[in-house]
């Protein structure tokens, strides 16, 4: 993932700020935080990823990133939730996770913190990022969505977070690991609303689970080297390379294949190449240089 690293060394121990005061609702899927509550926020990252804005009243030019987080937080119905940190107000909360400048910008999965960004941030580059944590956070099975915290606490009981009933079939068997129901609930959704960029992203998320579910890497890993014709073997490792966050090598192998296939074979690589740039975001830069490619060799 672009600027976070999820497995980094000396991630912040979350359970040292312990207090079971609830935060402060701020609307939507927005809420401000303080030190005293910090962990209750903090455990909800267990379910669905929080992200984490440091800002300062006094910061004009935080302004615009405040607002482009909250609109693309609400707009995504509960993928995440924003939790606020007025660094004025809580000056010890930010110098305990080591925040030195606003705005700051970081995302919680599972208890562990991680850069997204610091500085501001086009509404696009957030988007992107936001999008990439989303799919980070469905590639190691978390499937909760965050709760509305409009005009209530927030609550760390997950079994008390309503889910957006849209997508609340895909979501309980997303839970479930029932990754092939997931799939026929994305479908039915897709034939509702077939250009809806959330339903896309989310089909291709549960395909590639329900692929995953019989991988074993060392042998995907041989079997792509031994057989590099082998659709299927390379469709197989290019799925590895994406759960891995290591997209330009599953594009860069899978337009090399493409490029080498008779043009009545293209076809299936291409399908699989589209549905791995919806799981990687489809604003990367990565992703819309690959598609590039994709065309000059399509076209």
């Amino acid at each position: 993932m672009t600027d976070a690293n999820f497995s980094r060394p000396g991630a912040v121990d979350l359970s040292a700020l312990a207090n079971a005061s609830a935060p402060t609702a701020s609307g939507g899927f927005v809420t401000s935080v303080s030190e005293a509550d910090f962990e209750s926020v903090a455990n909800l990252s267990l379910q669905h990823p929080v992200i984490l804005e440091f800002h300062s009243p006094r910061d004009p030019a935080g302004q615009n990133v405040s607002a482009a987080l909250a609109d693309l937080v609400n707009a995504a119905g509960g993928r995440y939730l924003l939790a606020r940190v007025d660094v004025d107000a809580e000056p010890r909360l930010a110098q305990a996770l080591g925040v030195q400048a606003v705005p700051t910008v970081v995302a919680l999965i599972g208890g562990q913190m991680a850069p997204l960004f610091q500085g501001t941030r086009s509404e696009e580059e957030i988007g992107a990022l936001l999008d990439q944590v989303a799919q980070l956070a469905i590639a190691n099975g978390m499937t909760g969505r965050a709760q509305p915290v409009s005009g209530a606490a927030l609550s760390d009981d997950p079994a008390a977070a309503p889910v957006n009933p849209r997508f609340e079939k895909a979501d309980a068997a997303l839970e479930a690991g029932d990754f092939a129901k997931a799939v026929e609930e994305f479908d039915v959704l897709l034939k509702e609303t077939p250009s809806d960029p959330e339903v896309i992203a989310g089909r291709a998320q549960a395909a590639l689970l329900q692929r995953s579910m019989s991988f074993d890497p060392e042998a995907i890993v041989a079997a792509a080297a031994e057989r590099p014709d082998d659709v299927q073997a390379q469709f197989d490792a290019a799925d590895l390379e994406v759960i891995n966050g290591r997209y330009e090598e599953a594009f860069d192998r899978l337009l090399g294949l493409v490029a080498e296939v008779a043009p009545e074979d293209r076809d299936p690589i291409r399908l699989r190449l589209l549905e791995l740039f919806e799981i990687a975001g489809r604003t990367e830069p990565v992703v819309l240089k690959a598609r590039r490619r994709l065309a000059s060799v399509l076209f």
